[in-house]
């Protein structure tokens, strides 16, 4: 009996925690930057940031993407683009960089047919987002340089793009 009751707890439990985690995502508008891609939500109260606000800011990706799907890290960089161009920071004013490793280096292969991400990359390398990816993983993963979207770079690792990109000014965005 005490088995049951426990179980049944449990399952009670596991209900109000996925209901709790559930998200609310009907809020989200993406734009003004990037239409398609990296839907943002407003938040009231916090006004606009000041004219001359400028960012560097870098993304760590490694994690690749479902088949067909965007990545995800990719996207966090068009969202991160248009939630401030929405909030007055002038896209001039941010530069932006993803530095890519481990397998989410096959989202960066000029494949289009098995790439979700890859209109999504092209737009984000012709607004100036930056994609370096991490030579020892390509090398890795049996990658060459020819085989990425035209755009993208290549460095040494992905730990000395970080330290360039640091010397440089650029933060790493931890999500």
């Amino acid at each position: 009996m005490t088995a049951i009751r426990f179980t049944i707890l449990a399952a009670a439990g596991a209900l109000q925690a996925t209901a709790a985690s559930a998200q609310d995502m009907s809020a989200f508008r993406t734009g003004p930057i990037f239409e398609e891609f990296g839907a943002h939500a407003p938040v009231e109260g916090i006004g606009t940031f000041a004219p001359d606000t400028e960012f560097a800011i870098a993304f760590d990706v490694a994690e690749q993407a479902d088949a067909g799907r965007r990545n995800r890290g990719f996207e966090s960089a068009a969202r991160f683009i248009n939630m401030h161009a929405s909030h007055a920071v002038d896209p001039v004013n941010m530069r932006v960089a993803v530095v890519v490793h481990g397998k989410a280096v096959h989202d960066l292969l000029d494949d289009e047919a098995g790439n979700g991400s890859h209109y999504m990359v092209t737009q984000l390398l012709d607004y100036g987002v930056r994609f370096i990816v991490c030579g020892q993983s390509a090398a890795a993963h049996g990658v060459a340089k020819a085989d990425f979207i035209p755009g993208v770079e290549l460095a040494l690792s992905a730990m000395t793009a970080h330290a360039q990109l640091q010397q440089a000014g650029y933060t790493v965005n931890p999500f």
